[in-house]
Order: C-alpha cells, then structure tokens, then sequence
C-alpha cells in the first residue's frame, strides 16, 4: 500500500504521514546536528593536547597572520583546482584512516620546522583533506562529475569553524550555507558554461574568498596550537590529526543533510533538523 493511501479500517496503526523521516534517518539526522553544531576544532585540540587552546588563535603576530592568510588562500585556491579537475565520481573509498596518516605525516613537518613550513605543508594537507571529504560525499550518494557536488566539498572547509552560539536562533550549519549558496551556484554554471580556463573570474574569485575567510579561523587556531613551545613535531602530528578528524566530521554531517534532502526535501530536513537542535539545546 502507498503511503499515500489511507490505512484500511479494519484494523488500527501508527500513521505515518508522507514525508516524515523514518526513524533511522532521524537518528542519522540527530548525529548529524551534532557534528555540525556542536563540535568544534578547538575542543579536539583541547582534548589532543591536554590544554585550552581556543584563545591562542587570537594572539598571532601580524607579520605571521599575514603569512597565514595567504596560505589560506593559496590552499584553497589549489583544493579548488583538485576538486573540478581531479575528483572522480567512482574513485576507491574507505580511506579515511590512510588520509589521517598523511595529514598526520605533514603535521609532523609543520611542527619540527614550524611557520616556515606552512606555505607547503597547508596546500598539501588541504588535498589531502579534500580527498578524504570526497570518499564521504561518494560514499553519501553524491555524483563528483557535477560541478556543485564538488564544490559542496570544498564548502566543508568553510562549515566547522567554532561552536555554537547558544543565543543565535539560526543554525550556524544553515546559516553559513546560506551565506555560500549564491556563490557556489554561480561558480558551478560559470563552471558548467567556462570551464576552468579562468579560474581568476569573479565568481571563483568571490567563492575562493569566502571560503579561505572561514577556513582561516581554524587554520589560525592550529598554527596557534602549533607555536606552542611543548607541542613540537610530535605534537604537530596531533593537531593535524585533530585538524583532518574534524574536517572528516563536519563533512560527514553536511553530506548527510544533502542526501536526506534528496530524499524528503530541503524544506523537512530543515524543520527536523531545527527541532533536533533546539531539543538538544534544552537538554544541554
């Protein structure tokens, strides 16, 4: 019987209305809500580390903050090439652990030799990343041949920046999907009609912006963690480990959210998703 039917009377049962999540994609959904509203960088490198680390983010000297900005960008420019030019849509998965231990690898580069490294470390770890959010998205249902598919992975990077603001009423998940959703469109069809032979075009341009601005939050923070004088190279392969394990997470839950929207629609997802989010808020 098609859920559209109405129930035979001759006996009694628990309606389901159409489009209601099933449960095990609410509990999906719910674990969803979680990664993408409350985790944050900065409580795993808290928990790597054994020490607050949030704050430092903050304290970097201008000259390094310079620096950083613009591996910010350098990093995302490159993952922006990767993502439309090298990611395909039945490439091997299930190498989440393998991508961890490259990322750790670079880390430890990053934290023998410090802010002199970042210009190549970052790039490379950001690929390395980028790849890894991509086996989530496939493995999600997502067709990698499209450009929006492979730009919503690049959007991963700008989704996991801080934890939740317990008094904004809007989603910071939504919000900043929001934010992004004019650009990546346009960057998708410029994509779709140009190609990439200009990639400097204003809509890339804009889209790589917005991106690298938020990404920057949490890049400043593992560059902070990072110049800490007992953290080294050993503890330079924790904060890339913590950096990709956040970035895994944040991508698992967007990707999640997208294929239930496929599923039921943008419109119930958004209303569950917010009654999840605002019943954990009361319990927390």
């Amino acid at each position: 019987m098609s859920l559209f039917e109405r129930p035979s009377e001759s006996f009694t049962a628990v309606t389901i209305l159409p489009g209601d999540l099933s449960p095990e994609d609410r509990a999906v959904l719910a674990r969803a809500v979680d990664q993408l509203e409350h985790s944050s960088f900065a409580t795993k490198l808290a928990n790597a580390l054994g020490h607050e680390i949030e704050r430092l983010g903050r304290m970097l000297p201008q000259p390094v903050a310079t620096v950083a900005d613009r591996a910010v960008e350098g990093a995302i420019r490159t993952a922006f090439s990767t993502a439309l030019r090298t990611l395909r849509p039945r490439a091997g998965g299930g190498q989440r652990a393998a991508h961890k231990a490259v990322a750790t690898l670079s880390g430890t580069l990053g934290g023998a030799f410090g802010f002199a490294a970042l210009p190549v470390e970052l790039p490379f770890s950001t690929v390395v990343m980028l790849r890894s959010i991509a086996a989530i998205a496939r493995a999600s249902g997502e067709d990698l041949s499209q450009p929006e598919a492979a730009l919503a992975c690049l959007q991963v990077f700008a989704l996991g920046t801080g934890k939740e603001d317990r008094l904004a009423l809007e989603s910071s998940y939504f919000s900043v999907r929001g934010i992004l959703a004019k650009s990546v469109s346009e960057a998708a069809r410029f994509v779709v009609n140009r190609g990439l032979a200009e990639e400097g075009a204003p809509v890339i341009v804009r889209l790589i912006s917005q991106i690298a601005t938020r990404f920057g939050m949490v890049v400043s923070q593992k560059l902070a963690a990072q110049a800490v004088p007992i953290v080294g190279a050993a503890g330079g392969a924790a904060v890339n480990y913590a950096f990709i394990d956040h970035f895994q997470s944040i991508a698992e839950g967007h990707f999640t959210v997208r294929r239930l929207e496929r599923i039921y629609g943008p419109d119930l997802v958004r209303a569950e998703y917010d009654r999840l989010r605002a019943q954990k808020r009361a319990k927390a």
